[in-house]
């Protein structure tokens, strides 16, 4: 079935109000629509509660502090370590609660190793990007990490089948070597393709170890082809990208993405302005393109759509919209699915 979703940080502090909406919200979805309601993130809680100090507090024996200049690697743990667990502890049982008797597929999104290591700090230096073996270190440590924050979420929720959405907004910048140094003078080093993908693969490997019973590796709102093959390439079961972002042949490299066995996860284009969602015109705007490079109607009903919750372009914890107003994205998103479900089923 076609899927729905929200990806990205919530607005406000009340963590319980935001679960039960991700999840009341998306278990309205029609006949033929899968609901995949997320484990909410809500950084506006404070700098615990974003997402580079929620992933990085999944390294075991890696304890992570708050520096002058954002997170950082540590000597050892620290309030601010012990603050960012108990923020993490208060969403599972906010699951537990607003979750209870669900079953199906649940979405935990963590930021993916290229991401952590391009904005996480070396405990005294640069950026953890800068150094390859404390690269290969957080890679091991999260594919490692995974699993107790599945089997956490799993006794909140015994009926929840985790998919995991490894976010990487920042993959592009990764390969192109456009990561500024830590002076912000200078740039890091391009890391090669066949390295990235490598690293992605231990973690997917470790997801699925741990219990995921689909992996998502998302390359954000921008398309950039180097990304996307790395992506693929991981052996995650999806691949995702804004939809808006991919313009006519780009395509063509999607259908391959496609062809090769990989689901593929479309983040919708915002609601600016108060303007509501166009749902006809953005499904065409994934179907037209999609049957045009040869790729079955049927087949979208492998696709998954979601909000993008955060404006930015490299995933940050930015959040413009209020509750209120996230609520009408969710519902024109499911209609949206609803849409391409259709499409599907004529196909």
């Amino acid at each position: 079935m076609t899927g729905v979703s929200v990806l990205g940080p919530w607005p406000g502090t009340k963590v319980l109000e935001a679960q039960r909406t991700a999840v009341d919200e998306l278990a309205r979805a029609p006949h033929g629509v899968e609901p995949l309601p997320p484990t909410v993130q809500l950084p506006s809680r404070g700098p615990w509660a974003e997402s580079v100090a929620r992933t990085a507090a999944l390294l075991p024996e890696m304890p992570v502090e708050l520096g002058p200049h954002g997170w950082k690697l540590a000597d050892r743990p620290g309030a601010d370590q012990r603050r960012t667990e108990a923020l993490l502890r208060e969403d599972l049982d906010a699951l537990a609660v607003a979750a209870h008797g669900w079953t199906g597929r649940l979405v935990v999104s963590v930021r993916g190793p290229w991401s952590l290591a391009a904005i996480l700090y070396l405990a005294r230096g640069d950026r953890v990007l800068a150094d390859a073996g404390a690269v290969r270190d957080v890679v091991a440590a999260l594919a490692e990490g995974l699993g107790p924050l599945l089997a956490s979420v799993r006794a909140s929720v015994p009926g929840a089948e985790p998919v995991v959405v490894l976010r990487e907004p920042m993959l592009p910048d990764v390969l192109g070597g456009t990561v500024a140094t830590f002076s912000g003078h200078g740039r890091l080093a391009a890391v090669e393709g066949e390295l990235v993908a490598q690293g992605l693969t231990s973690v997917v490997d470790g997801a699925r170890a741990a219990g995921a019973v689909e992996v998502v590796a998302h390359g954000g709102l921008r398309f950039a082809s180097r990304a996307l093959t790395a992506l693929a390439a991981s052996g995650a079961d999806a691949v995702g990208l804004g939809a808006d972002a991919v313009r006519g042949p780009q395509w063509e490299q999607v259908a391959a993405v496609v062809e090769a066995g990989r689901r593929m996860w479309f983040g919708l284009p915002p609601e600016r302005n108060g303007r509501r969602t166009d749902v006809a015109k953005v499904a065409r705007g994934i179907a037209r393109p999609w049957t045009a490079v040869g790729l079955p109607a049927r087949d979208l009903a492998d696709v998954a759509v979601h909000v993008e919750a955060s404006p930015t372009l490299t995933g940050g914890d930015l959040v413009i919209n209020d509750l209120r107003a996230l609520r009408p994205a969710i519902a024109s998103a499911v209609r949206v699915a609803a849409e391409l479900a259709e499409t599907a089923d004529a196909g």
